[in-house]
């Protein structure tokens, strides 16, 4: 495992990024970042990374290219059951797999809920996410939530509930978190640039003054 280099800095408010499913390579990412994109979100597996999913290799070419970068892991399809034992594993494998990828501590890993049985219990929902946090708390990292559709949780068991304390609102219509506020704001429809489908984000300092924590490699020329 090789530790990627950069800086692992506070975001400021109001910059532009995106997350994609897509791989990207150093000159599609220049690309982004000449059109005004500053950071990036990739993914990583539930399980053993895929190679589909984002590598060391990806990562440098990210990097060099001058945005910044954080890693968010998939969600299972749709209708999944939460559990206080997937939650631990889940957590296990991102952590896994941040270090694999050659993430540094200190940087924003990013749980994706979402598409949850409607049968679930909240109770459910907080055991998978907790078992998850701690995983990836104790790895050195910081524990990030993506809020989605169907993520059963309200806006007080967000707040109080739950472990986290960096949170990202999706494109969907989701409860605020209580108190907190978001981080960083999912916005549009998941449509093609440059050749990659993204969705746009915005950061934002959230109520409590709190911003999200990405790996940045400062680059003098985007040439």
């Amino acid at each position: 495992m090789t530790t990627l280099t950069g800086i692992v800095e506070s975001a400021s408010a109001g910059e532009i990024g995106f997350d994609t499913d897509d791989m990207l390579d150093l000159a599609k990412a220049k690309l982004f970042y000449q059109s005004g994109y500053r950071f990036c979100l990739r993914y990583l597996s539930l399980s053993q990374e895929n190679p589909k999913d984002l590598t060391n290799g990806e990562a440098n070419a990210i990097l060099n290219a001058g945005l910044a970068l954080m890693p968010v892991q998939h969600v299972l399809y749709k209708g999944w059951t939460p559990s206080a034992t997937l939650g631990e594993n889940h957590g296990k494998a991102a952590v896994e797999n941040a270090k694999t990828v050659g993430f540094p501590a200190k940087v924003n890993v990013w749980l994706d809920l979402e598409g949850i049985d409607p049968q679930a219990t909240v109770q459910d929902v907080v055991n998978y996410c907790n078992n998850w946090f701690d995983q990836v708390n104790e790895a050195g990292y910081l524990p990030g939530l993506y809020v989605g559709a169907n993520s059963i949780l309200n806006s007080s068991e967000l707040y109080k509930d739950i472990k986290f304390q960096y949170y990202w609102h999706s494109l969907s219509t989701v409860p605020d978190v209580a108190v907190r506020g978001y981080q960083m704001t999912q916005q549009g429809v998941r449509q093609p640039v440059h050749g990659i489908r993204i969705d746009k984000n915005t950061t934002h300092n959230d109520n409590l003054n709190g911003i999200v924590q990405w790996l940045i490699r400062k680059i003098d020329s985007q040439s």
